[in-house]
């Protein structure tokens, strides 16, 4: 099981920058950088490319994240580095974020936007399926996995300078069609069941709205665990988040349930009863009782959105595989066919 923060490598042609602009900029704005700075890349991911900086200190070696947008042409409202960085930085002390320490717009600097925060030690699991533990310390990271989500929908965001993230209402007719137009910026082949459920999804949006800070990609793999307790100790991954509505939040987690997939994280296979990790019932369930909500009507239409917003994310990732600008390097394989038929398979009933 990799339970640790992704390896690092040396920085790829893709994503290469000058250092020496950029240590200049970090040693203006960020107190006691240090000097001697060492740029490493994390290996995994295909969205924002991410970075380790490590410089020297009269105290020893700091570390710190940076994370970047990617290069080359990117899709409309993707990839916004200052809105993770906004977010996080508003979250401090609400939920288990990294401390931000500086962001910047101006892309003379490394040719992109990007943002730095501090390095934190811990565990991040790959594997959902936890092999190797003990039942009580998987349910006891499902639990906080959970408690964690519960605690960021109940902050009050505008009390945390968020008010202006996102607009209240109406959050699924605007992801709809967000989703649809990302997809529409990055298709490639035409696939029927993306049609389908580009047609369908708008008639079946429930009239339960309520609103929270919408995290957007919650799952155990954007998260981090201290590193010998079941404790969450960081939420990361913040680049789809906005004021929204939680269920999407709730539903998208428990995509985990649903997926086929080791590389996005599968549950296939594991006996629930005796595992320690909670069924998907059981998972939404806690989830809705420390929220003081009863259960979700239509469940389908969330887990089906969840799944169509994953296509269109998918089709983006194949098409910048294709073009050489992702910050993974998986093969160039698209997923999207597959996820859409699931999606519509669950909208429809025949899940």
């Amino acid at each position: 099981m990799s339970a640790t923060a992704p390896p690092v490598r040396e920085v790829t042609p893709a994503h290469y920058f000058d250092p020496g602009p950029l240590e200049a900029w970090l040693r203006r704005e960020v107190e006691d950088f240090g000097d001697a700075m060492v740029v490493q890349q994390f290996q995994g991911g295909a969205s924002n490319p991410t970075f380790l900086l490590t410089t020297q200190t009269a105290e020893g070696p700091r570390r710190y994240v940076l994370r970047k947008k990617p290069p080359g042409v990117l899709l409309a409202s993707a990839h916004q580095v200052d809105r993770e960085f906004k977010v996080m930085k508003a979250l401090d002390g609400h939920v288990p974020v990294p401390k931000m320490r500086a962001l910047c717009t101006d892309e003379a600097v490394i040719g992109t936007s990007f943002y730095v925060m501090d390095y934190l030690e811990g565990r991040i699991f790959r594997d959902a399926m936890l092999p190797g533990m003990e039942p009580a310390e998987r349910a006891a990271i499902y639990d906080d996995l959970n408690a964690t989500l519960a605690k960021l929908h109940k902050v009050d965001f505008v009390a945390a300078g968020l008010g202006d993230f996102g607009k209240a209402g109406g959050y699924f007719e605007r992801q709809v069609s967000r989703w649809t137009k990302q997809y529409r910026g990055a298709e490639s082949e035409p696939i029927p069941e993306m049609e389908a459920l580009i047609a369908q999804l708008p008639g079946r949006i429930p009239v339960d709205d309520p609103i929270s800070i919408a995290h957007g990609d919650y799952r155990l793999e954007n998260v981090m665990f201290h590193p010998t307790e079941p404790r969450l100790i960081a939420v990361l991954d913040w680049e789809l988040s906005t004021i929204g509505n939680p269920l999407a939040d709730i539903a998208y987690n428990a995509f985990l349930w649903r997926s086929h997939g080791a590389s996005w994280g599968t549950l296939q296979g594991v006996d629930f009863e005796t595992s320690g990790i909670p069924s998907e019932a059981a998972y939404v369930d806690a989830y809705c009782r420390r929220m003081g909500r009863g259960p979700i009507e239509d469940w389908p239409f969330y887990m089906a959105f969840s799944i169509f917003r994953l296509a269109s994310i998918s089709q983006g990732v194949y098409r910048r595989v294709l073009a050489g600008n992702a910050a993974s390097d998986r093969p160039a394989e698209n997923g999207t066919p597959h996820l859409a038929r699931q999606a519509l398979e669950i909208l429809e009933g025949r899940d």
